[in-house]
């Protein structure tokens, strides 16, 4: 039986997984080495020769990535944004155009418009949900990246991944989707059409707020030996217990996702009609204008939801930080819940452009503690902003 007949939950766990040969210990080592010897001069044990290069832990995890993502090879990165730095430099040269969604992690943007556009790429950003603005907005034969995300941080819009992709590649633009919000159990974006898929491992897929890493899946071999020549050459590997860490949150992926999915809806819902709340952007409510799109694209609408608050700026503020169980901390993905002001922490690199987000947005990560908890201490939270301004 191939390993793609198999579930997702099953592959979770198997994928890249083998047992300790020597052993027969279930869960292999972490190979914590910088080198290998070698039988003789050029004589590689399983082809490993220096870490840099490949490290049979890192391996594990990117066999175990690959599949879940419907991908034929997958490149685990120190990060998030070096995953995508890798990606972007194994496709642009100076002069390129990319197109960017206009409400995307503020770093994402950073890494384009701090690094990239000084190096000679020019950047275009641009709402992906008006599909003319996109075509208007691609430049034939010089844009070669069309960059989505969906769900979009932090405004939890919703894009159509297959018309995107057709739309791209009738333009010959390789497309690439940030799938850290949804993760490959809830979005398939290589099956619906995407060249890449870019993660930020240290979310979802760690899952326990306790590794920082990144990751690339490829469907094209072409692009598969481009990207994996710069891991190489430029070095910005994870480490062996960093891959441990990722291949042991992922193994749970699937029910936590449940988890963190039916949570968010609850506590969706339980929001919607307090006055308090301007609105909810949630994708999981019928409300929202991506909910049919993200019903049929997404296998769960996910733990992530943002809120307007109607007082502004300072009831936004007054409510992040009046939180018991929801921590106020960058990052999300993680088990325990977190709230965070994306105006002045994940997105403060875009403040005074377009992709400004709302000084009365306040983002939530919903973890996987009793949803009565959470509830209770949202509410908590909210009477006690009301009777502070009141």
């Amino acid at each position: 039986m191939s390993d793609q007949q198999y579930g997702f939950s099953t592959r979770a766990i198997t994928a890249g997984q083998h047992f300790d040969p020597t052993t027969g210990a279930v869960v292999a080592p972490v190979y914590m080495t910088s080198t290998f010897v070698q039988d003789g001069i050029g004589g590689l044990r399983g082809g490993y020769e220096y870490a840099r290069g490949g490290n049979p832990t890192r391996d594990s995890l990117q066999e175990q990535l690959a599949s879940l993502e419907g991908g034929s090879a997958a490149f685990s990165f120190a990060s998030g944004l070096a995953a995508e730095d890798t990606l972007l430099r194994s496709v642009l040269t100076p002069g390129d155009h990319i197109v960017m969604g206009n409400d995307v992690y503020g770093g994402t943007h950073r890494l384009v418009n701090r690094v990239f556009v000084p190096w000679g790429i020019d950047l275009s950003t641009v709402e992906l949900t008006d599909h003319d603005a996109v075509r208007a907005a691609i430049r034939p034969g010089v844009t070669k990246v069309l960059w989505i995300e969906t769900p979009t941080n932090p405004l939890m819009k919703i894009n159509d991944i297959a018309a995107l992709a057709e739309i791209g590649h009738a333009f010959g633009v390789l497309v690439v989707v940030d799938n850290t919000f949804a993760s490959p159990y809830l979005q398939q974006p290589i099956a619906l059409g995407a060249d890449a898929v870019v993660h930020s491992t240290t979310k979802y897929l760690g899952g326990h707020s306790d590794v920082v890493g990144g990751a690339v899946v490829v469907n094209d071999d072409e692009l598969a030996a481009k990207i994996g020549f710069l891991q190489f050459g430029v070095g910005a590997v994870s480490g062996p217990l960093d891959a441990w860490l990722t291949i042991r949150g992922i193994k749970t992926l699937a029910v936590r996702l449940d988890r963190h999915s039916s949570n968010a809806q609850s506590i969706a819902e339980a929001l919607v009609e307090r006055p308090e709340i301007e609105n909810v952007f949630y994708p999981g409510l019928p409300s929202h204008p991506g909910h049919e799109l993200a019903s049929r694209q997404m296998k769960a609408f996910g733990g992530m939801l943002s809120l307007s608050l109607s007082g502004g700026a300072a009831a936004a503020r007054a409510f992040a930080e009046s939180t018991e169980l929801f921590q106020l901390a960058e990052s999300l993905g993680g088990v325990e819940s977190l709230i965070g002001y994306p105006s002045e922490m994940t997105h403060a690199s875009v403040r005074g452009t377009e992709l400004e987000v709302p000084d009365n947005i306040v983002r939530l990560s919903v973890g996987i503690e009793n949803v009565e908890d959470l509830t209770a201490d949202l509410l908590g939270a909210l009477d006690r902003v009301t009777a502070a301004t009141t």
